[in-house]
């Protein structure tokens, strides 16, 4: 039995190399049993003429399937479906209707959703003037040297590393490399035994909030501050005080007495981007031993330093080990790789560890691995140099366009960053802002997410210039002045 050449077509929206596509549409027909046990194929130049392409992508296409066991080659009669080909495991469909008959709001026990996040459209590439915070610039990014990264980590030297259930353990090369060099770069000194690969930092956040907090004890966090960190705290059930930002950050003055553990950004404050001083560090981490608490330290994005040197991280200047680091390699290489890490006591990374353990029990061996290859080559220090030059000028350009139309910076940032903190004039909502610049084509953040409170918030909105050209900043500037102007705002 031959397959009748008119059933194959290649996908156009699946997102792959034409050798991919003949691919999935021949394993895509045998798992589906289209495609049967022992069915011929049509001759790869007949295929190649059907589909308009190259008789050589068919004929690699074909022998990876083969490879795969999809199909076999009988000498000169062709290739034919494999009688060992996967298969996909069928069950008759239930007769009837199905109700679902679970009364489900008695049966949750505890409710995850509906939790107050920062929203960020799927399709934002397609916006002309995407001004949204944390998203990869694929023309900055260094494409083809992750890409043999990646394959060196899949090689047979680093196979069994990868691919072996580690339990608890992170890859060591990927460890080494944080101890000797990203933590160093920070003034901080740290053991193995000190570190702890996490899931990015969200789920580090997560995972210091479950280890330190209770029903009995008082988190304190930034307002405005991190939605996640929010999240993250009311899952932990602990008592939660949000403690309002001024120019130099977090206000110690309002730091309550029964303080158990402080979480603050002070390289970048999330989201006014704002810079901790020195001087104010230090009084917060002799407040921490006068007073007996503990401080998480987010230090998500100090890699984007460059209008001045960064100032020594909060964990560097701790000599009571008081001081829980967070770092992250998702703002800095993409958000899409979840990969962060944790610098703290021994004792401390002990519990964090065994608590990862039982939910993730540990990050891909593949990615780790991947990533400290990137680390070690040197190609993460270059793409970090390439992203600070450009991230200034679009900077620059965007500081120009929004001083020439007037608009009003509420966060003052002294080292770099990725992003304005902004304010609308009185009267003007950033969420009314917010959609009817959208309809132009631009994207901006309101800056409600980021409040306890969120009609705080309503005057404020970010704009970032980390994934658009600096081409465009000027015009998409111009359509938010534009729409203020048109809502009676100057």
């Amino acid at each position: 039995m031959s397959i009748p050449i008119d059933t194959f077509f290649l996908d156009p929206k699946f997102e792959g190399t034409l050798q991919q596509k003949i691919q999935r549409m021949i394993s895509e027909g045998v798992l589906s049993g289209r495609f049967i046990p022992g069915a011929k194929l049509p001759s790869s130049r007949k295929l190649a003429a059907h589909l308009g392409i190259s008789r050589i992508t068919v004929t690699l296409a074909y022998s990876e399937l083969v490879s795969d066991d999809y199909l076999i080659a009988k000498g000169r009669s062709g290739y034919y479906v494999s009688p060992t080909a996967p298969q996909r495991t069928r069950f008759d469909a239930p007769k009837g209707v199905i109700t679902d008959a679970v009364d489900w709001n008695r049966a949750i026990g505890q409710r995850y959703s509906g939790q107050v996040l920062v929203e960020k459209p799927v399709d934002w590439r397609s916006y002309p003037y995407p001004f949204i915070y944390g998203q990869a610039d694929e023309r900055i990014f260094d494409h083809s040297n992750w890409r043999q990264c990646a394959l060196q980590a899949l090689g047979k030297r680093e196979f069994s590393t990868v691919t072996a259930d580690s339990y608890e353990r992170d890859d060591p090369e990927l460890v080494k490399y944080i101890a000797l060099n990203t933590l160093p770069r920070r003034g901080i000194q740290a053991k193995p035994e000190q570190i702890l690969i996490t899931m990015g930092g969200q789920n580090a956040l997560w995972l210091a909030a479950q280890v330190l907090l209770n029903q009995r004890r008082t988190a304190v966090m930034e307002n405005p501050g991190y939605p996640g960190l929010r999240v993250a705290l009311n899952l932990a059930r602990c008592n939660v005080v949000n403690v309002p930002v001024d120019h130099a950050g977090m206000r110690l003055d309002a730091l309550p007495e029964e303080t158990d553990v402080v979480f603050t950004t002070p390289s970048h404050h999330c989201p006014t981007s704002v810079t901790m001083p020195l001087e104010r560090r230090q009084e917060l981490l002799e407040m921490a031993s006068r007073n007996d608490f503990l401080i998480v330290e987010d230090d998500y994005e100090f890699e984007m330093s460059f209008l001045n040197p960064p100032a020594p991280a909060l964990k560097s200047l701790d000599e009571e080990g008081r001081v829980i680091y967070v770092g992250s390699f998702s703002k800095s290489l993409f958000p899409g790789l979840r990969l962060g890490y944790m610098v703290g006591s021994e004792t401390f990374i002990r519990e964090a560890r065994a608590l990862r353990m039982v939910v993730v029990r540990h990050p891909p061996g593949h990615l780790q691995r991947t990533v400290a290859n990137f680390l070690s080559l040197g190609h993460f220090d270059a793409l970090v140099a390439r992203m600070g030059q450009t991230y200034r000028r679009r900077r620059d350009v965007m500081q120009e366009a929004i001083d020439r139309r007037g608009l009003h910076v509420a966060g003052s940032d002294v080292s770099g960053g990725s992003s304005f903190w902004m304010k609308t004039p009185d009267g003007i909502d950033a969420r009314d802002l917010a959609l009817a610049v959208r309809e132009r084509g631009v994207l901006l953040e309101p800056g409600h997410f980021f409040f306890e409170n969120p009609e705080d918030g309503r005057h404020n909105f970010r704009i970032a210039y980390s994934s658009i050209d600096s081409a465009r900043i000027p015009a998409g500037i111009d359509i938010i002045a534009d729409t203020i102007e048109a809502f009676g705002g100057r």
